[in-house]
């Protein structure tokens, strides 16, 4: 079985652990000009469907349900 030839002193362990930490996506704003929403690079709009300057996705728009009469 492997073992560690010396012993991680903390500072070393800890250096190695500060890489493990979970960066934030990166945001952009949308490539079309009707819509100003920030959007994670490498990925299409989600509120307006558009990916590189081109309609990629259709958005279905939903529709509030109306309050039932009593």
């Amino acid at each position: 079985m492997a073992v560690p030839k010396k012993r991680r002193s903390k500072s070393k362990k800890r250096t190695h652990r500060s890489l493990w930490k979970i960066s934030s996506p990166q945001m952009q704003v949308c490539s079309n000009p009707n819509c100003d929403e920030l959007t994670i690079r490498h990925h299409a709009c989600t509120h307006c469907g558009f990916y590189k300057g081109k309609q990629v996705l259709t958005i279905k728009v939903k529709e509030k349900k109306a309050d039932k009469e009593n």
